[in-house]
């Protein structure tokens, strides 16, 4: 490439950062993306910790994570977020008024599980954690479908883009407030950490009441309540199903599904237990929050841009088989620090590496799925299909902690399967870039 052609390019990607920056819209992305990921602290690593410190044993806390199991269902009463007016907060918006409804559930049992804990009651504290996971998941359907709907089908480059600050503001909200969670977990324990948490949940409801506004709908996207009679017979959710499959054809659709079932499995075996590595091995609460979190969300922040410029610029699939090689190199390194020991220094290494691999895949998997969304059955199309991708996460890891305690507690074996996971998907992704010559928006791959 000549001097005068990457000036060019230079300017060129330095003036779309900056267009970016300016674009009201991705920040509101970026903020519902924190709304995203934040109960997934809540359910997730904090209460992992929380349960380690309780001293319940690996299987028992790898069966625990069977709550997030609202996320592979919320499919089933996705389409009551596309279409049905809540009574008394339906003028706020469609969309805005279900992320109230479900973020003041979660602020309710948030503060119910300080109040109680494991401690008191197991029972208790797993149904408090599936009430905010079944809150969590509604959220979820509601702020992708308005991610989605924001940007205007003339903008296809802009969806990747959205898929970035999405998974940007995902790991703010996860990282941000767990690295002071894992920090105060030692001197206030647990039970006030959730009550600290609980002001985070009213704290981004009071945002989104002030700064969010409804996406305009086109006429011909108008959303109509469906009869007594369309919701008994289950009209609206076969509607999204036979769309998505008139749309790609049979074979396309199947692929499709294929991948995006295959594709997060070995993430999600590696995410539910690595918390509870980490203490194994040797790392204090401490550790956990300065590395795990707060390390590992500056590189997210690095490569959220980056991967949504990737994705634009030179296609989802090309991405997808990027992170999934190096996602499943990364893995190994989780296996070294078996072997090694508490090494902070590798164990820096590790998050570093898991950050980048774990950015550029969740943008170029959300690229993917949204992508393949109808916009006139937004919630329940994309949340259909993110619920296949986090079924490997919900259903299947949840035997996580069962597979380690049958190797023996052999952490190293348990991160080179972590690793082997991936390469499936892989596979079908390359059979559905050549059915479909690489059907993504901006690039040719």
């Amino acid at each position: 490439m000549t001097d005068q052609a990457e000036t060019a390019s230079r300017a060129s990607m330095l003036a779309l950062v900056a267009a970016l920056v300016r674009d009201p819209r991705l920040r509101r992305i970026f903020l519902l993306g924190v709304a995203s990921g934040f109960p997934w602290l809540l359910i997730g690593s904090a209460m992992t910790a929380w349960l380690a410190d309780e001293g319940l044993t690996r299987s028992a806390i790898g069966l625990f994570s069977s709550v997030l199991v609202a996320y592979t269902v919320n499919f089933l009463w996705a389409p009551l977020v596309d279409h049905l007016r809540l009574p008394g907060l339906h003028r706020l918006g469609r969309r805005r008024s279900w992320m109230l409804l479900c973020q003041g559930a979660m602020i309710a049992f948030t503060l119910l599980l300080a109040v109680s804990g494991p401690a008191s009651s197991i029972w208790l504290t797993a149904a408090l954690a599936l009430g905010i996971a079944l809150a969590s998941a509604t959220q979820d359907l509601a702020i992708d479908a308005y991610r989605i709907n924001i940007i205007g089908e003339d903008e296809p480059e802009l969806i990747g883009h959205g898929a970035a600050m999405a998974t940007c503001g995902w790991w703010t909200g996860l990282s941000l407030p767990g690295t002071f969670a894992f920090w105060l977990a030692d001197p206030l324990g647990w039970p006030a950490v959730y009550l600290l948490l609980a002001v985070v949940i009213v704290a981004i409801s009071v945002l989104v009441l002030v700064f969010f506004q409804e996406p305009a709908t086109p006429p011909q996207q108008v959303h109509v309540q469906p009869s007594w009679r369309e919701w008994i017979t289950f009209t609206p959710w076969l509607d999204a199903v036979a769309e998505f499959f008139r749309r790609n054809g049979v074979a396309l659709a199947l692929g499709l599904l294929a991948f995006i079932f295959l594709f997060k499995i070995g993430e999600a075996f590696l995410g539910r237990m690595v918390i509870l590595f980490y203490k194994e091995v040797g790392f204090s609460d401490a550790d956990i929050g300065t590395y795990s979190k707060g390390l590992g969300l500056l590189v997210t922040f690095a490569c959220c841009i980056a991967a949504g410029i990737f994705a634009g610029r030179f296609g989802a699939v090309r991405g997808l088989l990027f992170a999934g090689f190096a996602m499943a190199a990364t893995n190994l390194l989780f296996s070294w620090i078996a072997v090694v020991g508490p090494d902070e220094r590798l164990l820096s290494l590790a998050v570093i590496a898991d950050g980048i691999t774990s950015t550029f895949s969740t943008v170029a998997f959300v690229t993917f799925i949204s992508y393949y969304t109808s916009r006139l059955h937004t919630a329940a199309q994309y949340g259909a299909l993110a619920s296949l991708g986090n079924s490997g996460r919900t259903l299947l890891a949840a035997s996580s902690g069962m597979l380690v305690d049958g190797m023996g507690g052999d952490w190293a074996l348990f991160f080179v399967l972590t690793a082997v996971m991936v390469l499936p998907s892989l596979g079908v992704l390359a059979w559905i870039a050549r059915r479909v010559a690489v059907k993504v928006p901006s690039g040719s791959g």
